[in-house]
């Protein structure tokens, strides 16, 4: 039995595209199918969480138990990708104590607020971290394990913490592999 569907599984999940050798899990729970867009040579490991509107570009490993939850929209291009238990998040609840929380009570007494999320080429989020919505990450940053991002981060660079500081610069030399 193989853990990851097949091509024609694949085509019943109702995707809005998607592109060749696509691995997605059986055990990854995918809502709004129609709204997903993936390209190709994408694997989505085991109990993952893909939901709302999301772009996922080419070259991308979504490790287990790692969530996108795109209801204002995540973009991820090629060559990004998300160590286990890793969180994306689109829009946010107000927990300031003014508005109720959750999704089970009137939006009229709730204010979520988010924006886009793009992660450019290259990116990578270190194992349980989380990203907050309205914001993009600039191509070749990566962010170590257990980070907050909760701001836009300059390109190619090492980012750490809670929340997120730069470190340092990260090398370029990947690129090359790419040309070769």
């Amino acid at each position: 039995m193989n853990s990851f569907y097949t091509e024609d599984e694949l085509s019943d999940i109702g995707l809005k595209s998607y592109g060749n050798n696509v691995l997605i899990s059986k055990k990854a729970s995918i809502y709004s199918a129609h709204n997903i867009l993936i390209g190709s040579n994408v694997r989505i490991d085991d109990f993952c969480i893909l939901s709302g509107n999301i772009n996922l570009g080419s070259c991308i490993h979504i490790s287990a138990y790692s969530a996108i939850y795109g209801s204002h929209g995540v973009i991820m291009e090629d060559y990004s990708g998300l160590s286990p238990n890793s969180l994306i998040f689109s829009a946010m609840d107000d927990f300031s104590g003014n508005y109720l929380i959750n999704p089970m009570v009137d939006k009229k007494l709730t204010n979520v607020k988010g924006g886009l999320v793009i992660l450019e080429r290259f990116v990578q989020i270190g194992a349980g971290s989380i990203v907050f919505p309205d914001l993009k990450i600039h191509i070749g940053s990566v962010i170590g394990a257990l980070s907050l991002v909760n701001k836009s981060l300059d390109e190619w660079g090492i980012y750490a913490g809670i929340p997120v500081k730069r470190i340092k610069s990260r090398s370029k030399e990947l690129i090359k592999l790419l040309n070769e």
